[in-house]
């Protein structure tokens, strides 16, 4: 008798938050529409769909026929619709009420408009915590998908992975379906008669097995080179039709019949884990070396395979380690999640409290939080729309608690969980958060009424991945590479590129230079910092009068032999789009010649576009945001982003030279290596000499307009439907 074994096909379509239009337009016309279509004229083939939130209301905007086709085949028993967290967050990284909010209000909207009673859900990045089960039990959910990895490394051998797993916490009972690493690889880069060879030999041993895949849909047609393969030259055509072939032992099905139909393979209970890749991207780039090197030299060693069961990298939180500008979104949004839970609370209501938790769901979107093999947070659109709707959610609050037009206040909390205190300086127009343990460094500036950050910026760092770039610009044209070892540039001579920062790329950073340095050494790293100030402990105070607050940092610091005090005063009114920066340097002896660099980071505003540049005061252009500028004895610089509606300016009190230039990554896409403009860094900088009672100051006024920012950001949103 043969025996039967059941595969369950199980596809992730997920576009993020913040992505280009056109973007989405591709992979849509790649791989959403093309699957479907071959999917549709093969009616023995079934499957689980999840189709993530910001996605699907793109698609509901875009190509509403793709969505009601897909409704129609789920009312065929074709399809099953899994659900999950709208915004496709981490969910380890959100609040237990984030989690739960938003996967009932996804659940609500697919029943709405698919028909689809959503059982299932797919875990974003397969990131796991064992707590999650009680909030997915709660949320109302029976089972979910996770990567074979996450049963292997808590001691499962592979030959055991033949059904899913019950698991608990706190009594709620949860399903686990183990997605097979195997089939990742197989399907869809090798011929189908591999996967059928693999399926064969499992049914061969375990009757009645259900094995699962679960993967990317942008597999099938987005990825590189994957559209001429599996729609040009036929591979899912071919597949569908082999897996129908044997259907007298191979049966299709989804995860709702699997569960349904068959008694569980067992009991587990899961360590914290995401798919394999996804621990090694997430250790300290010396440690991912190291792991990457010993994986290689024991790659062709007979015990490998045993080994590697019990060998794991590290811990997605740990991202927020690795990269603090991650960390600073994380805290935010994690400060409006509470911001929003307090006015719940406190009895407040109604639509724009509604609204402002929406635009807090869409901010949790897990991409710009992290970086692998894709763009992530390297990617400045994606940290820009977290940002974006972070702001567009703080509006919606202060709406529902019924704010004056004009107003300022000041805050100061651990608000990055650093142990130390942080300052908010805040107003209608604007948010400034400073960091007096870092150097007094501005870390985050919102303008409101444009919705943007503009210090969304990203400092240069070493990646494992640019061991790969150095090698790839020796690698012979003719050298044939593995595609675990292949070299693909955006860009030529990017190795010559790669450079890294020995601080965050922020604002109100001092520097004391040489007297005689250059641009060239400054922008290249190669500038000797002669003070103690970089980045350096500073005392904070906060001086309060009605409608202006003033921030006061202060430090006792040195420059070589010479001891000083400098401070500086950041000024917020209500109802002002100025924000004042004073320097004064105090206790300097008679000759002292100091060369004082004060360093701005503007981000949110691209290099190489003719709408974006540089000018005068007097409004002469001087070069698009990627110019390297140095200016001698100017009053100010004005930056100019006219598709966003921004304009950056300075006025100095003294004449100030200024220089100015891009700071830019080198960074990993699916694509390949390629630059990434992050920021421009505007530096004023002077050659200091005390007056007669040891003192010298000046004073910067910046002004940020929003020139052609809509008057009510907050008029412009996307809408869900009413069901959300």
């Amino acid at each position: 008798m043969q025996q039967t074994i059941r595969l369950a096909l199980v596809l992730h379509n997920h576009q993020p938050v913040g992505n280009f239009d056109h973007v989405f337009e591709q992979a849509y016309q790649d791989s959403y529409r093309p699957f479907l279509e071959v999917f549709a004229r093969y009616p023995g083939i079934r499957i689980s769909l999840h189709i993530s939130g910001p996605l699907a209301e793109w698609l509901q905007e875009h190509h509403p026929d793709y969505l009601d086709r897909v409704g129609e085949l789920v009312s065929q028993g074709r399809i099953e619709i899994l659900g999950g967290a709208f915004y496709e967050p981490i969910l380890t990284m959100i609040p237990t009420e984030d989690r739960i909010g938003q996967i009932r209000a996804y659940s609500r909207w697919l029943s709405h408009r698919l028909g689809a009673t959503v059982r299932g859900m797919w875990v974003a990045e397969r990131v796991w915590e064992q707590s999650l089960t009680r909030d997915l039990v709660d949320a109302g959910i029976e089972y979910t998908v996770l990567d074979d990895f996450h049963f292997k490394i808590a001691g499962l051998r592979e030959e055991e992975l033949t059904g899913y797993f019950l698991t608990e916490d706190e009594g709620r009972v949860f399903a686990i379906f183990p997605g097979s690493e195997k089939l990742r690889y197989t399907i869809p880069f090798a011929d189908p008669e591999e996967t059928i060879r693999y399926l064969r030999q499992i049914a061969d041993r375990a009757p009645n097995a259900v094995v699962t895949f679960g993967d990317d849909g942008e597999k099938f047609g987005t990825w590189p080179e994957t559209y001429k393969h599996v729609y040009t030259n036929r591979w899912l055509e071919r597949f569908f039709e082999t897996l129908l072939a044997h259907q007298s032992w191979l049966q299709l099905t989804t995860l709702a019949e699997a569960r349904d139909q068959l008694p569980p393979a067992g009991r587990i209970y899961l360590p914290e884990a995401s798919y394999r890749e996804m621990t090694e991207w997430a250790l300290p780039t010396d440690r991912q070396l190291e792991y990457e090197q010993l994986a290689h030299q024991m790659h062709e060693d007979p015990r490998w395979p045993t080994i590697r069961q019990f060998i794991r990298g590290g811990y997605w939180r740990n991202f927020k380690v690795k990269y603090p500008e991650a960390n600073e979104m994380y805290a935010r949004m994690l400060g409006i999640s509470q911001q929003i839970r307090q006015a719940q609370v406190s009895g407040l209501g109604g639509s724009a409290l509604h609204q402002a938790q929406q635009e807090l769901y869409r901010a949790q979107c897990n991409c710009a939080y992290w970086h692998g093999a894709f763009g992530g947070l390297y990617l400045p659109h994606l940290r820009n729309a977290v940002y974006e709707h972070l702001i567009a959610a703080e509006q919606w609050l202060h709406q529902a608690e019924g704010r004056p037009t004009t107003w300022v206040q000041d805050s100061h909390d651990d608000y990055n969980f650093d142990g130390r205190p942080e300052v908010c300086l805040a107003n209608d127009k604007f948010a400034l958060w400073f960091a007096p343990a870092q150097g007094g460094m501005l870390y985050e500036l919102d303008v409101r009424k444009a919705r943007v950050n503009l210090l969304a910026t990203l400092a240069r760092r070493p990646e494992a991945y640019h061991q790969k770039v150095r090698q790839g610009a020796s690698q012979r044209q003719d050298q044939v590479a593995s595609i675990h070892d292949r070299i693909v540039f955006k860009q030529p001579g990017l190795d010559r590129r790669l450079q890294y920062d020995d601080h965050p790329r922020k604002s109100l950073l001092e520097h004391f230079y040489e007297p005689e340095v250059t641009l060239a050494q400054v922008e290249s790293g190669q500038a000797r910092e002669l003070g103690d100030f970089l980045m350096a402990p500073y005392a904070a105070r906060v001086r309060r009068n009605p409608g202006r607050i003033q921030l006061q940092m202060i430090r006792e610091g040195r420059v070589g032999a010479i001891s000083f005090r400098l401070i500086k005063g950041v000024t917020l009114e209500a109802g002002s789009d100025r924000i004042e920066v004073a320097y004064l340097l105090e206790n300097l002896p008679p000759e002292a010649r100091l060369h004082f660099a004060v360093e701005f980071n503007w981000a949110a505003m691209p290099a190489g576009a003719e709408d974006r540049f540089f000018s005068t005061l007097n409004g002469q252009r001087l070069g698009h945001l990627g110019t390297r500028l140095d200016l001698a004895q100017v009053d100010g610089l004005r930056l100019t982003d006219q598709w966003r509606g921004l304009e950056v300016s300075f006025h100095a009190s003294r004449p100030t030279d200024v220089w100015t230039f891009p700071i830019e990554t080198v960074s990993q896409s699916e694509a390949g290596f390629e630059l990434v403009h992050q920021s421009v860094v505007v530096l004023p900088h002077w050659h200091v000499q005390a007056d007669a009672q040891g003192r010298w100051s000046v004073v910067l006024s910046w002004s940020i307009h929003t020139l052609l920012a809509a008057e009510n950001p907050l008029e412009s949103q996307t809408a869900l439907a009413a069901s959300w």
